[in-house]
């Protein structure tokens, strides 16, 4: 990669590319060249494209979550359903990460490192996951998913405020809560391969999310918002339907939220 390209190019080059191979490992080339200093962040570039749909594979296909089966655990194919659902989860992540280097310009360089790392991390759990899937006689495509995760980058590329409290604090933040449970009931069924990954994923996203806390205060504090009240608006104006208790206090502790934002997301679902 030449000393000239941008660090914007390289994130829609990410977006843009259409198979999990080709995403994984551009992902990792672009972060390394990042981290090497040769990817620049011009004053000049041009304004981001209007969001429109990454690079996605032909399967798997997409549908209401209403549409995806409900499976156990118990069999082979349940088992490796829910891998899939998790891949899924982290093969968005890794472009919820490029989108949030691309759309959102003249912002601190640490902003841009944090997320290039997360879009990095991303493609690596997705890989374990895919990896883990394959030794379950499956691959990534062979069910259907959902695409709630990209539908939210969407609803929020006009603010980068309402994407840093939205997709890392809500969605991904969900991680949090559910992953422990998860990792329970694969430990009884003897799949320790499978709570390995999780464990790693788990520990790695507090700190996914803890990115988000991070930068939402710092957009509030920019904007002199309180930021309390303001998740609470975000919430009712784009979360009713995907937030879900119980929380994770302590993950959610780590991760950035405070205790009255804890009290208040009780609070939310409780109505």
């Amino acid at each position: 990669m030449s000393s000239s390209k941008s660090l914007f190019d390289a994130a829609r080059a990410c977006l843009d590319a259409d198979t999990p191979q080709a995403k994984v490992e551009l992902t990792f080339a672009c972060a390394q060249a990042y981290a090497r200093g040769e990817l620049c962040i011009p004053d000049d570039a041009p304004a981001p494209e209007p969001i429109r749909m990454p690079g996605r594979p032909a399967r798997p296909a997409l549908v209401h979550p209403r549409e995806l089966p409900k499976r156990g655990f118990g069999t082979a194919e349940g088992r490796a359903a829910f891998v899939h659902a998790i891949a899924h989860i982290e093969f968005n992540a890794i472009d919820l990460g490029w989108d949030a280097v691309y759309r959102f310009r003249g912002l601190p360089a640490q902003f841009y490192a944090d997320w290039v790392g997360v879009a990095n991390d991303e493609a690596r759990h997705f890989s374990l996951l895919r990896e883990r899937l394959r030794e379950l006689g499956f691959d990534y495509g062979d069910f259907d998913a959902h695409n709630g995760l990209w539908e939210m980058a969407e609803k929020t590329a006009h603010d980068g405020l309402a994407r840093m409290a939205l997709v890392p604090r809500v969605l991904e933040a969900r991680g949090l809560d559910v992953t422990p449970g998860m990792i329970v009931k694969l430990r009884s069924l003897g799949d320790s391969a499978t709570v390995a990954i999780l464990e790693t994923i788990l520990r790695e996203e507090v700190a996914h999310v803890a990115a988000g806390s991070r930068w939402y205060r710092w957009y509030c504090e920019r904007a002199g918002i309180d930021p309390v009240p303001r998740f609470r608006e975000l919430l009712a104006e784009y979360a009713r339907a995907v937030l879900y208790g119980p929380f994770n206090f302590e993950a959610r502790s780590a991760a950035g939220f405070d205790d009255e934002e804890l009290r208040m997301l009780e609070a939310f679902v409780a109505r």
